[in-house]
C-alpha cells in the first residue's frame, strides 16, 4: 500500500564492478527493479538512473556524478536511492562518511531498499527544545559503518583471493589476460587443473613470423618489412567500443587498420614471441610459458640486432635488455676515416682498436688506429694499417670447390625464397577469398533492408571490402609479376667476386662496407699482429670451411719461410 504523504523525488544510482558482473552477476537490470518496485511501494519518484560500471574501491568515486546532480537545485530531488551500500560506495567509512555528507548538507537522503540506513536524525536534547550540531545523530550510524567497512574488507578479500590466484598462474607460466597479437588463449588441462594457455592464432602469427624473419635477414628497412606485412593482408585486431554510461552496450569498434611503424617495433622487441612473459607480477624476470613461442630464441635475438638478447643456460632463461653506453649515444661509432675500428684487434690485448687523429706541433693531424688506454701502447698510423689490409687481402685466395659449394647454396636460398614469395600469394588468396564472402554477405543483406541510412552503410561497407581486395590483388600482381631474376647470372657474379676478392673486399667508394665485407672472411676478429704475418683464423664461411683453402704468402716472402719482425717491413728466417 502506497503512503499517502507528498510523493518525493529521487535519483537512484546502479553499479556493477565489471561487464563480466554485469552479463552474469548483479545486472544493472536487475537492481532497477528492485528499486522501482521499492520507489513504488513507498511513493518515491526516481527521476533519473545512473548506471555506473567500474570499481567503487576507486578514490575518485564513480557515484559522485549522480552526487553532482542532486546538488543542481534546478533538478530538485530530495532522495538518493541505492540497492546497499557496497552498490554505493567499496572505500570503506571513511569515504562513505565523506559522500554521504555532501549529500547531507544540500538536504538530500540517502536511503537503501534493505534498510540498513535509517531516514529519521535524533535530538538528544529535544526534550528541552535545544539542537546542537553533536546534539543530532543517526541512530543507525554505527551499523552504516559498520556496513561500509565489511563492504570493503569483502573487496579486499575478493581481490586477495582473484589476484593472488592470478599472480601465482602466471608464474607458473599460464595465462590470465586477453591473448596478445598473434596468439589466441585456450583452456587445457593440466596438473593445476583447467587453464588458460597461448596458441598461435591461425592468421596473425603468420605476419609476426614474417616480421621477425625479414627483421633477421637484414635485407629490408623497416618501413620496408611494415609494407611487406600490410601487404600480406596485416591489420590491428579489432576491439569494441562500449557506452560510458552503460558498458554493457556496444557502441562501435576501433582497429583492423594497418601495421604501423611504432607497433611493429613493440612487436619486435616483445620477448612473448619468445614464449618468455616478462611483467610486473614475475617481478620483472623471465618466465617460460607452457606453450611453444612463435619464434625460437635465436631468431629473437637476430631480429633484435643484438639489442635484445635471450639466453638459455642450463634450463635457465635470461633476458637482457642492452643500452648503449653515454658515449655511443654521442661519438661515431661507424667513423669512414677508422672503418677497420671494430674489426682488428690490438695484438696485446686482443680488443677492439680505437681510431683518432692526434695533432702535431705544427698543427698537423695524423690519424692512425691505436689502444693506448689499457695499460699498453700500440699506434699504427692509418696509411700503414691500410697497406697491410691491402696486402693481406691481395694474397688471398680460395678453392674452387669452395666457389662451387657457395653457388649451390645461393641456389638453394633462392629457391627457399620463391617459395616464401607462393606462401605469401597463398595467405593473399585466402584473404581475397574472405574479403568476396564478405562482400556477398552484405550485398545479401541489402536485398531485405528497407531502411535507406542501412543499405547506403551497406553500400559502403562493399565499396571499403572492393577497396581493400583491389590493393591484395595488386600486391599478388607485384609478387607474382615481378622481373624474374637470371640466377644464372648471379651465380656468375658470385663465383667472380669470389675468384676475385680484392675486388669485392677493396673495390667499394664506401669505406664502411669494405670493412664490413673484409670482417666477414674471419671467424675471430683477428688482431693486427696476425694480419701481418697472414695467420688469422679464416670463417667457416656458410659453414664450409672443410672446402676453404688459403694461399697466405706474405708481401716480400715468396717462400713462406720468414716471419716479419713487428711494425717494420722486414723479416727474419724461420728457425
Amino acid at each position: 500500500m502506497k503512503d499517502s504523504v507528498t510523493q518525493e523525488n529521487a535519483v537512484a544510482a546502479i553499479r556493477i564492478s565489471s561487464v563480466k558482473q554485469g552479463l552474469q552477476g548483479d545486472s544493472p537490470e536487475h537492481q532497477k527493479e528492485q528499486i522501482e518496485r521499492f520507489a513504488e511501494a513507498h511513493n518515491i519518484h526516481v527521476k533519473k538512473f545512473f548506471i555506473f560500471m567500474e570499481s567503487a574501491s576507486k578514490e575518485e568515486q564513480p557515484v559522485q556524478e549522480a552526487i553532482d546532480y542532486c546538488k543542481n537545485s534546478k533538478n530538485d530531488i530530495q532522495l538518493f536511492v541505492i540497492k546497499s551500500i557496497d552498490r554505493f560506495t567499496r572505500g570503506g567509512s571513511y569515504l562513505y562518511d565523506h559522500l554521504k555528507m555532501q549529500l547531507t548538507k544540500i538536504d538530500v537522503k540517502l536511503i537503501d531498499i534493505y534498510g540498513i540506513i535509517g531516514s529519521q536524525d535524533v535530538n538528544t536534547l529535544e526534550h528541552l527544545g535545544v539542537e546542537y550540531d553533536w546534539s543530532v545523530y543517526s541512530p543507525t550510524k554505527k551499523s552504516e559503518i559498520l556496513e561500509a567497512e565489511r563492504a570493503k574488507d569483502e573487496m579486499r578479500d575478493i581481490m586477495t583471493r582473484m589476484i593472488g590466484a592470478e599472480i601465482r598462474y602466471v608464474r607458473l607460466g599460464y595465462r590470465v589476460r586477453a591473448a596478445p597479437f598473434g596468439y589466441i588463449n585456450e583452456k587445457m588441462e593440466s596438473s593445476h587443473g583447467k587453464r588458460v594457455v597461448l596458441k598461435p592464432h591461425p592468421i596473425e602469427s603468420v605476419w609476426i613470423k614474417k616480421m621477425f624473419e625479414l627483421r633477421a635477414s637484414g635485407t629490408l628497412s623497416d618501413q620496408q618489412i611494415v609494407d611487406e606485412v600490410n601487404g600480406l593482408g596485416c591489420r590491428t585486431r579489432k576491439t569494441y567500443i562500449r557506452n560510458p554510461e552503460n558498458r554493457t552496450k556496444v557502441v562501435g569498434e576501433k582497429g583492423g587498420i594497418k601495421l604501423t611503424i611504432k607497433q611493429f617495433w613493440r612487436y619486435i622487441q616483445s620477448p612473448i614471441y619468445a614464449g618468455l612473459n616478462i611483467e610486473q607480477w614475475t617481478q620483472g624476470e623471465p618466465v617460460k610459458g607452457r606453450f611453444e613461442g612463435l619464434v625460437s630464441y635465436d631468431l629473437f635475438n637476430k631480429a633484435n640486432k643484438g639489442k635484445i638478447l635471450i639466453t638459455e643456460e642450463n634450463g635457465e632463461v635470461q633476458f637482457w635488455k642492452k643500452k648503449p653506453a653515454a658515449w655511443l649515444l654521442k661519438k661515431q661509432v661507424k667513423n669512414p676515416n677508422f672503418p677497420y675500428k671494430k674489426y682488428v684487434t690490438c695484438p696485446h690485448c686482443d680488443k677492439y682498436l680505437f681510431g683518432s687523429a692526434s695533432r702535431g706541433k705544427l698543427g698537423k693531424y695524423y690519424p692512425a688506429y691505436h689502444c693506448n688506454k689499457r695499460g699498453h701502447y700500440f699506434r699504427v698510423p692509418v696509411k700503414e694499417f691500410d697497406q697491410t689490409i691491402w696486402s693481406f687481402v691481395q694474397n688471398l685466395k680460395i678453392s674452387s670447390e669452395y666457389v662451387e659449394e657457395l653457388k649451390k647454396y645461393a641456389s638453394e636460398l633462392w629457391n627457399e625464397r620463391i617459395a616464401e614469395t607462393q606462401e605469401d600469394s597463398s595467405v593473399i588468396d585466402t584473404k581475397i577469398l574472405e574479403l568476396k564472402v564478405a562482400a556477398k554477405a552484405s550485398a545479401e543483406k541489402i536485398r531485405y533492408l528497407t531502411s535507406e541510412v542501412a543499405i547506403k552503410y551497406m553500400e559502403e561497407d562493399i565499396i571499403k571490402i572492393e577497396k581493400e581486395m583491389r590493393e591484395y590483388e595488386e600486391t599478388k600482381s607485384q609478387k607474382v609479376f615481378k622481373s624474374p631474376v637470371n640466377m644464372e647470372i648471379v651465380l656468375n657474379y658470385v663465383g667472380y667476386f669470389l675468384e676475385h676478392l680484392e675486388e669485392l673486399l677493396l673495390g667499394s667508394s664506401d669505406p664502411l662496407k669494405r670493412a664490413a665485407y673484409f670482417g666477414l672472411i674471419f671467424d675471430k676478429a683477428p688482431n693486427y699482429q696476425e694480419l701481418l704475418s697472414g695467420t688469422p683464423k679464416l670463417a667457416p664461411y656458410l659453414g664450409l670451411k672443410q672446402l676453404l683453402g688459403t694461399t697466405l704468402v706474405p708481401v716480400g716472402d715468396p717462400t713462406g719461410n720468414r716471419t716479419p719482425i713487428y711494425r717494420l717491413r722486414t723479416y727474419r728466417p724461420n728457425r
